[in-house]
């Protein structure tokens, strides 16, 4: 079960191409100007099922990709494994905002290792707003990164994504 504050069915800012962005309710980390301060609360968004989201995502015949965002999707690691597993068995390419950073998650509980070990690529790292840039691809701030889960994973250290898709450097 997973508690949300909304779905976007078309998103084309929270990852290359068009995906499904899907809004965890609850944060713990209150960042000054956050984009969704609607979603900190605990306890007041909408309660849904995996199989509920994944029939959501299926709508969308143009979709490759799904966005877990916040809220904070790593405060509900189960749920989001869980999601996750479905949507990759489907082959969706699975990404995640967190304002935790990849080593917190490495070292977090081992709901929050097996949520990370389920998806494809971490946006990490709280907003900043004093590093706030609307130049970064898929990032409000500098210091947010977008990595490579599977090879950081592998590596035992963050390892950025090599791919244009998602850093905005095309030739």
């Amino acid at each position: 079960m997973l508690e949300l504050s909304g779905i976007v069915s078309d998103s084309i800012v929270d990852g290359p191409g068009i995906r499904v962005t899907v809004f965890s309710q609850g944060c713990p980390h209150h960042c000054p100007g956050c984009h969704n301060p609607e979603t900190w609360e605990f306890g007041c968004g909408t309660k849904v099922t995996e199989g509920q989201v994944l029939a959501e995502v299926l709508k969308n015949p143009l979709c490759r990709g799904v966005t877990f965002s916040g809220g904070e999707p790593f405060a509900q690691p189960e749920g989001f494994a869980c999601l996750a597993k479905l949507l990759k068995e489907r082959g969706y390419e699975v990404a995640s905002y967190t304002g935790y950073t990849f080593e917190q998650l490495l070292i977090g509980t081992p709901e929050q290792r097996k949520l990370l070990e389920s998806i494809d690529v971490l946006i990490d790292g709280p907003f900043i707003q004093a590093q706030k840039s609307l130049e970064l691809s898929f990032r409000g701030s500098k210091n947010q990164r977008i990595l490579d889960v599977p090879a950081s994973l592998k590596a035992g250290c963050a390892v950025s994504v090599a791919s244009s898709r998602w850093t905005g450097d095309y030739e």
